[in-house]
């Protein structure tokens, strides 16, 4: 079953693939290659092992994961949120080894996933607990790089929290190194300040690191501290080994590999929809799951972390041209070639140099258009969401802020109903002129997915949706409504929302469909 839909995903696929689709892969897969390359290297290190295992973490998983894939866009390594999940793994007591451990557990469970065909449930998961535990990643990655962005030396007493390492730091004096600050500092200007034109011909994160690394060669940078040397080899020392295993503490491996596994899925899933819009282009969750299972089987046996769908990486390679899954692959021959070729060059980049792409990862990782969206419209479930979650991400980890953001969520639907919840029906009168949808209940991050479906598939000119019995909306329903009035409008076809009731006009009249609905009856 798995092989028969895998082989007619890439027939499909590679359908009239000639010569010049190749090229614009070709084209598509250096670019992806110039950008993956500095976050390979710094995601390595956040993590807490090294950028060589960043880099290898970024090939395997180009390869392996790329070639298996979901879909042709998918361009899957190291990443932002990975990384913070691993940070407390690689610190704690189970240290590096235990990384490969659980990386080859989750992969397992992935696979379980798959099997079970558990990836449609994230579309579930409200949008504003998505945006809190994104903001909460962000702050983990930026507090775990001020040592390294200010050259701050080690710590006699060290935390897995990164939170709890700034008191440690501070407590013992900031002893800050004015010349790695200075080099952190060049690389987030030039990220900040390069031309948005220019970052479609060569990255602002390579063109950050390219300089700040020529800063650090003249002479009074010299105790700046570096990557240090890059095997070339593609198996690393330290990699996976059943006897690494450590059988008598083996429950210690379950709690961080449901982590891994469940945002491995939710990243990958998350990140497969989006670029599915982007390209208007069909995406096969399961066989995405499948793909990130293998992969990250596979990854530890090299040396490498974790990997999963980077939504950076895979948009990058759609804006560029990409056809089909080549690219992937092509991009992770092209991070091969530099460990072999350049490696003497990446072992000279400062650490500051690194943490200072990481500072403006971060920042970028914040989804500020919804964030702004929430609080400026007073959405304060959604803000309560929002807060809750990034808080427990920091506090607690992945897997506990999702449960928890999903809880509250349930929570506030529930009080808004009154407690008396009933079943949201949802009915569709499709003709050549318009697309009528009626719904009766609540629109909800339950149902979100299968309402903006309905919307998209259509045909139509026109789609009218009447809320006239709707009792409960939420933020997760106004931001697929407004993203579907974006969607439709692209393709000259009209939204209309019709008949709202009082309670849910009210609720709208905070948002830009304002103007899309009539509390009246529409003139056909």
């Amino acid at each position: 079953m798995f092989i028969k839909r895998y082989i007619a995903i890439l027939k499909n696929e590679f359908r009239g693939y000639n010569s010049k689709k190749f090229s614009k892969d070709l084209l598509a897969g250096l670019t992806v290659t110039a950008v993956a390359l500095p976050l390979a290297l710094a995601f390595g290190i956040q993590c807490g092992a090294s950028a060589e295992a960043g880099l290898i973490t970024a090939i395997i998983a180009g390869l392996v994961i790329g070639a298996l894939s979901g879909a042709s866009y998918q361009i899957s390594g190291p990443t932002g949120a990975m990384s913070a999940v691993l940070i407390g793994v690689v610190s704690s007591q189970l240290g590096l080894k235990g990384v490969f451990v659980v990386s080859l557990i989750a992969g397992l469970l992935i696979l379980v996933c798959a099997a079970l065909k558990l990836g449609k449930y994230v579309s579930k998961i409200p949008r504003p607990v998505i945006t809190g535990f994104t903001s909460g990643i962000a702050l983990i990655i930026a507090f775990g790089q001020v040592q390294n962005f200010f050259g701050l030396p080690n710590l006699a007493e060290k935390s897995e929290n990164s939170f709890v390492n700034i008191i440690y730091f501070i407590k013992e004096g900031f002893k800050l190194n004015l010349n790695a600050l200075l080099i952190g500092l060049i690389v987030v200007v030039v990220m900040i300040a390069w031309p948005k034109k220019l970052n479609a011909i060569i990255p602002s994160s390579l063109v950050g690191i390219i300089i700040a690394t020529l800063v650090s060669l003249i002479p009074v940078f010299g105790d700046v501290k570096v990557v240090g040397e890059i095997p070339k080899k593609i198996f690393l020392d330290d990699r996976f080994s059943f006897a690494s295993i450590e059988w008598k503490s083996f429950l210690s491996y379950i709690s961080p590999a449901i982590s891994i596994t469940a945002l491995a899925i939710i990243e990958s899933l998350l990140c497969g929809a989006s670029a599915s819009k982007m390209k208007n282009e069909d995406f096969d969750a399961n066989q995405e799951l499948i793909a990130q299972g293998i992969g990250n089987i596979v990854i530890p046996f090299f040396g490498g972390v974790p990997a999963t769908a980077a939504i950076a990486r895979t948009s990058v390679a759609i804006k560029s041209g990409c056809q089909t899954r080549l690219v992937s692959i092509i991009h992770a021959l092209g991070l091969l070639a530099s460990m072999f070729l350049l490696g003497p060059v990446m072992a000279k980049i400062p650490l500051s140099a690194l943490a200072g792409v990481l500072m403006v990862t971060a920042w970028r990782m914040n989804e500020w258009k919804s964030i702004k969206e929430i609080f400026s419209k007073k959405y304060y479930i959604a803000i309560s969401e929002f807060l809750i979650t990034m808080i427990a991400t920091v506090a607690f980890d992945l897997t506990v802020a999702i449960i928890i953001g999903i809880l509250f969520s349930i929570i506030s639907y529930l009080i808004s109903v009154k407690f008396k919840p009933r079943k949201t029906v949802i009915s569709q009168n499709e003709t050549f002129a318009k697309n009528e949808i009626n719904i009766d209940g609540a629109i909800f991050f339950n149902n979100t997915e299968k309402i903006e479906k309905l919307i998209l598939s259509s045909n139509a000119p026109k789609t009218i949706i009447s809320l006239e019995n709707v009792i409960y909306i939420d933020a997760s329903a106004i931001e697929m409504l407004t993203e579907a009035k974006h969607m439709l409008s692209e393709s000259k076809k009209t939204l209309i929302i019709h008949t709202p009731s009082d309670k849910i006009t009210k609720f709208m009249s905070k948002t830009d469909l304002i103007d899309e609905y009539t509390p009246f009856n529409i003139e056909e």
